[in-house]
């Protein structure tokens, strides 16, 4: 049996609203491998989690980024009971909301979300996998790959299919905000890279075969950095 985690960003979860359509997929995808496979899935805050950070800063400009990380923390709880829930009694019945913990594996599904501020929940999950022996995450989102440069604003930007930790970390820098918009947390990124673990960035959207390609570890339509 092997383990997996995910991290399933919250703008496949709900883009502009739930997306129960990708959900109702992506559930019976996950429970068709749980004959050979055990995943823990972390669930992101996404455009909800953003819109409530820009209101609350709309509200009052001294809110600190520890209050508006809590309100992402928040919105991917929701996010994550939700997935929860769409398992039923496949999945474990506690929400991981501390990655340190140790998996005792009684279920085939846990899902997990944020746990506390300073990071995204791609640092959640590096964290239960660095604590686990879990050498891979894959981690979903609305991108395809890594870029040399933001796609929606440089025409000449390149795709890149394989990098190190070290050139990601050039390439996104080393700090948090709450709310930061990057292929993957710059924290979780460092502390990948402290552990060896091989994060697989791909579109969610991509459908069975490329997801089911980053899984058994074959060449996919994304960007695999370790």
């Amino acid at each position: 049996m092997k383990n997996i985690i995910l991290s399933l960003g919250g703008s496949l979860i709900m883009p502009k609203e739930v997306n129960t359509e990708y959900l109702y997929w992506f559930v019976h995808f996950i429970k068709r491998l749980t004959a050979d496979y055990r995943f823990v899935i972390f669930c992101g805050g996404g455009k909800i989690a953003r819109e409530y950070q820009q209101a609350a800063q709309a509200i009052t400009t001294k809110i600190s980024d520890d209050a508006k990380d809590w309100i992402g923390i928040r919105c991917s709880q929701v996010n994550a009971e939700l997935v929860k829930s769409a398992f039923g009694r496949l999945a474990h019945a506690d929400m991981i909301t501390d990655p340190q913990m140790k998996l005792n594996w009684s279920k085939k599904i846990y899902v997990g979300a944020g746990w506390k501020p300073g990071h995204s929940t791609d640092y959640d999950a590096v964290r239960l996998a660095a604590g686990n022996g879990i050498h891979t995450v894959i981690n979903l989102s609305n991108v395809e790959y890594v870029y040399t440069k933001d796609p929606n604003t440089f025409s000449d930007a390149e795709k890149i299919e394989k990098m190190s930790w070290k050139d990601f970390r050039a390439l996104v820098g080393d700090t948090w905000n709450p709310g930061l918009n990057v292929p993957f947390d710059p924290i979780a990124a460092r502390l990948a890279q402290k552990h060896k673990i091989t994060v697989r960035i791909l579109n969610g959207n991509a459908g069975d075969d490329e997801l089911r390609k980053a899984i058994f570890g074959k060449p996919f339509k994304g960007t695999e950095i370790s």
